[in-house]
């Protein structure tokens, strides 16, 4: 499929292929595939506009099928720089010990977990102390990304206008002794969580689909990023049109 659209590219003469410096990258595969394209191309995503072709059965961020390659590049031949934004979470990660904080953007979702036994960590919401988690572990998302890893534990599902990311908990501990919230949290754009573990030689913290360190944690820092992932809108389905045709498969929802 990518060979054929490559060629067919290659038949337009109001088309280029620039792998180093593209307007417009063009995933073939599924969701996955499209989020490896992402990571490649984050540092130049203010200038990037994304396009995805689905050659399984669920795509969230794919809109056209593997039997469309002509249409898409005849959509290709006439753009006009339409397209939609989606929010991207921020993610910073300060070490035990000191030095060099990382950063990371998810365009999903961030987790952090224990790789044995319960997670211990104190939740923080703006620089208040909201909860002490013990559980398997947190998952924060973005508005797209609430559909995938946080729809399975329980989160909630956002429409990605809104600019907000989602806190969820996965499998957490309450009884008499341990409490936390033991539901999503939204976040408004001008807050921020912050996870303090309390053992931090034995957390995992992954990005979307990569691990991102395993190196001892002393906190992890999230909130919506300034900047956004564009996806060329040549004909975008709506939200809720996606939603259900992935996970009802009724597909009767207006535009």
């Amino acid at each position: 499929m990518a060979t054929l659209l490559r060629k067919q590219i290659e038949k337009s003469p109001n088309l280029i292929i620039d792998g180093l410096n593209p307007e417009i990258v063009v995933s073939v595969g599924g969701d996955g595939t499209l989020l490896s394209a992402f990571h490649h191309y984050q540092d130049i995503s203010d200038r990037v506009r994304f396009i995805g072709i689905h050659t399984g059965h669920l795509g969230f961020y794919t809109d056209w099928r593997d039997y469309e390659v002509n249409d898409l590049v005849a959509s290709l031949e006439n753009d006009n720089g339409q397209s939609v934004a989606y929010p991207l979470l921020d993610i910073k990660v300060n070490y035990a010990g000191g030095g060099a904080a990382d950063i990371g953007l998810s365009l999903n979702e961030s987790t952090l977990k224990q790789i044995s036994g319960s997670m211990v960590a104190d939740v923080y919401i703006k620089n208040q102390l909201f909860e002490s988690f013990r559980g398997d572990g947190l998952c924060i998302s973005t508005p797209s990304g609430s559909t995938a890893y946080n729809k399975s534990i329980g989160g909630a599902i956002i429409n990605p206008r809104l600019n907000a990311i989602q806190m969820a908990e996965i499998s957490s501990i309450n009884n008499r002794v341990f409490r936390t919230l033991g539901s999503p949290l939204i976040i408004a754009p001008d807050e921020w969580i912050k996870i303090v573990p309390k053992s931090t030689h034995r957390t995992i913290l992954t990005c979307d689909h990569q691990v991102i360190t395993t190196r001892q944690i002393a906190s992890v820092e999230y909130r919506i990023s300034q900047k956004r992932i564009a996806f060329a809108q040549y004909r975008h389905m709506q939200f809720w049109r996606r939603v259900s045709n992935s996970f009802i498969g009724k597909v009767d929802l207006d535009d």
